[in-house]
């Protein structure tokens, strides 16, 4: 009774594990996050079923839409932004613009002793460790809806500094990926032209136009 327990706790749990996708926390241990995998199920959860009262009458769906832009930007298009970097990123990016052949691309969060406080780091890449630190290859933040300006890589380097205070890996040729869906303003630009740590990421990049 007991083994058949078991395999009926198994069957449980192993539809939720098709829904829910665990991420490691690249710069913390034993704190990871769980997002959800299947897209039309995120989008139920983040726009359908906050308002389903709305969408249960006919005809009112396109109000219903209309009020949900900031949640679908925020909630489901950002996120699988997020993960269309990290994929690239994996699988798609030059090694030569990274700096080495990324062996893990994940996200995490960074500890900030002196505010108190955490910075979210969404694309975080992962060298081969042949030494006794793994190199810090790149860190990334994506941004759908954003122009990307000088404050977006100012914030990159203060994590940047964090990190190779923690210790944790080699960010000796740790460069800053700005992932932007709308683009640039030309401080980032020239940023970028003056620091080749810096790499803008636009989409014809991400899709491979360029």
């Amino acid at each position: 009774m007991r083994q058949l327990g078991r395999h009926h706790r198994l069957r449980r749990v192993q539809p939720v594990r098709c829904l829910l996708h665990r991420d490691a926390d690249a710069f913390r241990d034993n704190r990871p996050t769980y997002r959800i995998a299947e897209p039309l199920i995120g989008f139920y959860h983040a726009i359908m079923r906050p308002v389903w009262d709305q969408l249960e009458r006919p005809g009112s769906a396109t109000r219903v839409w209309q009020a949900s832009q900031r949640r679908f930007v925020s909630n489901v298009l950002g996120p699988h932004f997020e993960q269309v970097c990290r994929d690239w990123a994996l699988h798609h990016a030059d090694p030569e613009l990274l700096g080495g052949l990324p062996a893990r691309v994940g996200q995490g969060v960074v500890h900030d002793p002196k505010a108190r406080t955490g910075h979210e780091v969404d694309v975080a890449v992962v060298g081969i460790a042949d030494g006794a630190k793994p190199p810090l290859l790149a860190i990334g933040e994506a941004k759908w809806n954003d122009t990307m300006g000088a404050a977006h890589i100012e914030r990159l380097r203060h994590i940047r500094d964090l990190i190779t205070l923690a210790g944790r890996y080699d960010t000796t040729n740790t460069q800053l990926l700005c992932f932007s869906g709308a683009g640039f303003n030309d401080k980032a630009h020239a940023a970028a032209a003056a620091d080749p740590d810096i790499r803008l990421i636009d989409l014809a990049t991400l899709y491979g136009q360029v």
